[in-house]
């Protein structure tokens, strides 16, 4: 199976490659930024219709988004330009190809503070900000193109991804470099903060159940580990695999917004029920590629 990949140089995307590649499926990558097979902006209706319209793929794996929270609450129309609008040239494209799968990567935002806990794929979605709200709306799109026009799509809603290449300003990553330095650790709101960290390779494994199980098609399934942790939780974690010296920097919160812990974390008992999904990797053997990959890369 030849799968289009889109957003394939972000971090997650490359795990996802590598993942695949080790399986057998051939990997065509569609990234913004140079070094993917395709280049190219998924907003630009002109590109995905001329270019991508005629590539060579039986599947999609849509990862591609503007993530950054900071700029998708100071610019929501490029927000929702790229990922709803993004999403739907890739569903239009899709669907005329007649592609076997529509692997669509949503978000555990759009449950914003879940309801539930721990959250299920029922939950009610609760937004809170534009990248928030623009995950919802392209879940409409996906589930309308399943519905209208007959496309095999999937929605996962994944938790705290974290792995190699992810960029330097997320938690992992600022945790493993603080330890390894044996600086302190900064942890706002003491790191109350409770979610669920998995890591990407993972969400690989997924990936492959999804585009071979009949089961998963016109589904939802939230992605995580199982197993929630708070944050502070997370770095103890990380300190004791680095052994490191580094102190713990209890912090109050930054905004009003932090006062309240941020409690968010899935079941994932219909990923596992439906399509017979464990994680492959632990959170402590994750912790241990990324810290040797910080290690050898800086």
């Amino acid at each position: 199976m030849k799968v289009l990949v889109t957003g394939v140089n972000g971090f997650v995307g490359k795990h996802i490659a590598r993942y695949l590649r080790g399986k057998g499926f051939e990997i065509l990558g569609l990234d913004i930024t140079k070094g993917a097979d395709v280049v190219g902006d998924i907003a630009d209706s002109e590109f995905v219709f001329d270019v991508v319209a005629k590539l060579d793929f039986d599947a999609v794996i849509h990862l591609a988004a503007l993530a950054d929270i900071k700029r998708t609450v100071e610019d929501p129309y490029t927000t929702y330009k790229i990922n709803c609008f993004g999403t739907l040239n890739l569903l239009e494209v899709a669907s005329r190809k007649n592609s076997s799968r529509f692997l669509y990567a949503s978000s555990a935002n759009v449950y914003g503070v879940p309801a539930d806990r721990p959250a299920t794929e029922v939950t009610p979605f609760n937004p809170r900000l534009p990248y928030d709200y623009s995950k919802v709306v392209a879940e409409m799109f996906v589930r309308s193109y399943g519905i209208h026009k007959k496309l095999n799509v999937t929605i996962t809603r994944s938790w705290l991804l974290f792995g190699e290449w992810e960029p330097q300003n997320r938690a992992v990553p600022r945790f493993v470099r603080a330890c390894l330095a044996n600086h302190k650790i900064p942890l706002f709101n003491g790191g109350k903060d409770i979610t669920d960290p998995t890591y990407a390779e993972n969400y690989g494994r997924v990936a492959e159940l999804i585009l071979t199980r009949d089961e998963a098609i016109g589904e939802a399934f939230n992605v995580g580990s199982g197993n929630k942790m708070t944050v502070r939780e997370m770095a103890e974690r990380i300190k004791k695999i680095t052994d490191s010296s580094s102190d713990l920097d209890l912090l109050p919160p930054r905004t009003e917004f932090e006062n309240e812990p941020q409690i968010s974390y899935p079941s994932i008992e219909k990923l596992r029920r439906s399509l017979g999904y464990e994680p492959i990797v632990s959170f402590d053997e994750g912790i241990a590629r990324v810290v040797n990959w910080v290690r050898i890369n800086g």
